[in-house]
């Protein structure tokens, strides 16, 4: 029997204990043999009430406390469905719809997170061509600026070369005047380039 049954059954038992004592209290003088089993008869009856009486009102609690123990642990498809046409029974229907709306958020919740979970998918996606269209960018504007750069250094080489030549030519021609002086002819050699 479980503390709610008890809790019930307990009080009805006792009101017949005391409804039979107020009994056998007004009628002490006819008090026989089958008064007494009678007595015993209604005893039984009335402990067998009480119990009967107390599980009418306990189950229905139990079954909302089982359900509402299921739905704490996450079953949001919990219901409670009793055959009773009392205050139970409205407190039934509104657990009930508790639980519908919260599985109806859950749903909702799920679904937002899916949602959400695909444009960041989506959104990813983008950002990473994006991203690889940029360093595309980048490593075609990297072989282009060292092919400039080696470019500049060979044309840089080619100048140089260029100035050692010329140098070489100023000196040829620097000799040759100073062989054409001490030859005799004062030939004037330009020294422009």
């Amino acid at each position: 029997m479980s503390k709610l049954t008890t809790k019930i059954s307990i009080p009805v038992i006792l009101a017949g204990v005391f409804a039979m004592t107020v009994f056998i209290a007004f009628d002490q003088e006819r008090l026989n043999l089958s008064f007494y089993i009678l007595i015993f008869l209604l005893s039984i009856f009335v402990f067998f009430f009480g119990f009967a009486t107390g599980q009418q009102f306990s189950s229905p609690v139990k079954k909302l406390l089982e359900r509402a123990k299921e739905l704490s642990e996450g079953n949001l498809s919990s219901r409670v469905y009793l055959e009773t046409k009392d205050e139970l029974a409205e407190l039934a229907k509104v657990f009930n719809k508790i639980a519908e709306n919260m599985e109806y958020s859950r749903i909702e919740q799920d679904n937002a997170e899916k949602e959400v979970g695909i444009k960041v998918r989506a959104r990813t996606q983008e950002l990473e061509e994006t991203i690889e269209a940029l360093e595309q960018k980048v490593k075609n504007r990297t072989a282009e600026l060292e092919r400039l750069i080696s470019e500049y250094d060979r044309f840089k080489q080619s100048i140089k070369s260029k100035e050692l030549e010329a140098e070489e030519l100023k000196k040829q021609l620097e000799e040759l005047k100073q062989k054409s002086k001490k030859a005799g002819r004062p030939k004037k050699v330009s020294t422009q380039i």
